[in-house]
């Protein structure tokens, strides 16, 4: 018995150690709702900011538009990372971000994407009002930004009318890239960050066809570890993030 009691005597010191300590608040792990163009630039970041000492990180990405609504109605999030920062005032105004950690993070681009194994070329807008593309995929305007801006640019250059009943809506431009990627639509209106240049031929929309897609991200009101998500938001826009971020084709922030 006195075995015992000196073995729980040991195992009691060693777990109220600060350095026991440490390690239990470094397990803990943070969760980021984040628009689906930054799948590829915030998963490698992710590793990185894990290596640099940061706690776990897991990632849900979606439609910035979706993610809004259920961080509005209490989804558990952590950190926010918007495709537009338009998206992160209305929940600041609406009581839901740590207001001081907002941050605009990337400059986002979009493009006409087509598969390189295809017969079907497209460069322009222009373009896609060719006979032979049948289909042409963007995420749903409604509620992703890269959609809105694609819808812009097809307005601007006078080829909304004519295009709208090709157009095929993804839910995010993640989805809408599967569309493509797997054939569903003969091309497609992309982020510059999904982009595989082993598999799509990719030509960038003039940005002044649309509105920027300035993107911007926060810490969510009701974290409980907020000490790692300010942490997280600081390390995107670090050196080290901004290099992520830019090697995914995101413009820095002036």
């Amino acid at each position: 018995m006195k075995k015992i009691a000196l073995l729980l005597a040991v195992l009691f010191t060693a777990l109220t150690l600060p350095g026991c300590e440490q390690k239990v608040e470094n397990s803990r792990e943070i969760t980021v709702a984040a628009a689906a163009d930054l799948i590829n630039a915030f998963t490698e970041a992710g590793k990185d900011f894990e290596k640099a000492g940061g706690c776990k990180v897991v990632f849900s990405f979606g439609s910035t538009g979706m993610l809004a609504e259920q961080i509005a109605n209490g989804a558990p999030f952590d950190v926010f990372a918007a495709a537009n920062e338009i998206v992160i005032s209305d929940l600041d105004k609406g009581g839901h971000i740590v207001s001081d950690t907002i941050k605009l993070y990337a400059l986002g681009r979009i493009g006409v994407a087509t598969l390189k194994n295809a017969n079907i070329r497209a460069e322009t807008i222009t373009d896609l009002l060719q006979p032979e593309i049948k289909k042409i995929a963007i995420a749903n305007p409604d509620h992703a930004p890269y959609g809105l801006a694609a819808k812009q640019a097809l307005i601007s250059a006078g080829a909304w009318n004519k295009l709208e009943p090709k157009l095929v809506f993804g839910k995010n431009i993640s989805e809408t890239l599967q569309f493509v990627t797997t054939g569903n639509a003969d091309a497609g209106i992309i982020a510059l960050s999904l982009n595989d240049s082993n598999t799509l031929n990719f030509h960038l929309i003039d940005a002044g066809l649309h509105k920027p897609l300035r993107q911007a991200m926060a810490v969510i009101k009701r974290t409980k570890n907020e000490e790692q998500a300010r942490k997280f938001v600081a390390f995107i826009n670090s050196a080290e993030g901004k290099t992520i971020m830019s090697k995914y084709g995101f413009v820095a922030p002036e």
